[in-house]
């Protein structure tokens, strides 16, 4: 049996469409559900009154998802869990033997992703396998899959997972390498020929990241697109505004180095406009 698809469940907007998104992967794919919900160790004290009250309301939550679930995918075998402990913490220990962590987002802002952290920003962090971040966004067609490269070993993870995306849903792939130039003032100090010669070495870099790929694949459509307006993170965001999926990579190599995700991944999370995962290059 293919390793199960792990949804965290919450009562928010994004977290509907979270899991609608997961219902329809799972049952494409043929892979096992388990909705995950979590409640504070705090909250949970015997002797408090309210005990079995908050017990029962987070039971509830679990079970009319799982009545939506089932609704959605019929066919998909689907388990609840709820669990003491942070979204976080919890996920990042099912991460260990999943698939896929899906969790939704609500795009609360750059400030309080950057200086204290959402909730889906330490998902992603923190998970063993890839993390797909599902916002709340308006109902519209939407297509292509877009990935970030940029010739390191966790990109080539990412269009490796963005490829098998693109041809299992009958997408288009998007390959997307941002090359930043300096600004006006300290180009005109570089020679023409020089710049021109910086940027077809990045081209070469571009053409390796996706070599190979239509032979495995030969209904893919594969395109390249080189950007030297933007930044790697803005770039991306803009790009994929109407994509059905964005995919990234980040490092998987020990707790620390997974708190400090990825500047471009971390950014691209927090201006996020399509479903968007963060694929790894090792699993622990």
């Amino acid at each position: 049996m293919n390793r199960t698809i792990v949804v965290g469940i919450d009562d928010s907007a994004a977290g509907e469409t979270a899991l609608a998104w997961a219902m329809t992967r799972a049952e494409t794919v043929k892979s096992p559900v388990t909705l995950m919900h979590t409640v504070y160790e705090t909250w949970l004290a015997d002797g408090y009154g309210y005990y079995d009250s908050i017990l029962d309301a987070e039971k509830k939550l679990l079970a009319d998802a799982a009545e939506r679930a089932a609704t959605l995918a019929p066919t998909v075998v689907t388990q609840t869990e709820l669990r003491t402990g942070s979204a976080p913490r919890v996920l990042s220990e099912l991460s260990k033997d999943a698939a896929l962590i899906v969790v939704g987002t609500d795009q609360k802002g750059r400030v309080e992703g950057e200086l204290f952290g959402s909730v889906s920003l330490q998902i992603a962090a923190l998970s063993t396998c890839p993390v797909a971040v599902i916002p709340a966004l308006p109902d519209e067609v939407r297509s292509g899959v877009y990935v970030g490269v940029d010739g390191s070993a966790d990109s080539v993870a990412a269009v490796a997972f963005a490829a098998a995306e693109a041809d299992r849903t009958g997408q288009e792939l998007f390959a997307l390498y941002a090359v930043r130039l300096p600004n006006r003032r300290v180009l005109r100090s570089i020679p023409a020929d020089a710049v021109n010669e910086r940027m077809e070495e990045e081209r070469v870099v571009l053409s390796e990241s996706v070599a190979g790929l239509t032979e495995h694949y030969p209904d893919l459509v594969v395109h390249q697109i080189l950007e030297s307006d933007e930044s790697p993170a803005r770039a991306l965001v803009s790009a994929a505004k109407h994509a059905q999926l964005l995919v990234v990579g980040t490092r998987g190599r020990g707790s620390l180095q997974r708190l400090l995700m990825g500047s471009v991944s971390h950014e691209v999370l927090l201006h996020i406009t399509c479903p968007t995962i963060v694929t790894r290059t090792t699993r622990s």
